[in-house]
């Protein structure tokens, strides 16, 4: 399963796409937890109190998993999962 992270969390992944070991029938929170121990420097960013982060935004397909099953959403062969930290406006 492949992560695609955004700004700062790709600056700390060291690479804006990362593949970690999940398949058909894990949950997204499984994909995570398979990132944060690739990318270790990453969990204190996403993680609060051992909770995804209430500023970081996770999406399965673009859509925020929190409109889903949260971390226990299933993932399905072709996901695409992305992880961005929150976006401030400009001038």
């Amino acid at each position: 399963m492949e992560w695609k992270l955004f700004a700062d969390l790709a600056e700390l992944a060291g690479d804006r796409t990362v593949t970690v070991a999940a398949a058909p029938g894990d949950t997204v929170g499984d994909a995570l937890d398979a990132l944060l121990a690739e990318r270790p420097d990453l969990r204190n960013r996403v993680l609060e109190d051992g909770d995804l982060a209430d500023h970081i935004n996770l999406l399965r397909n673009g859509r925020n998993v929190l409109h889903q099953d949260g971390l226990a959403t299933e993932l399905e062969d072709g996901d695409e999962l992305a992880l961005f930290p929150p976006v401030s406006g400009g001038s």
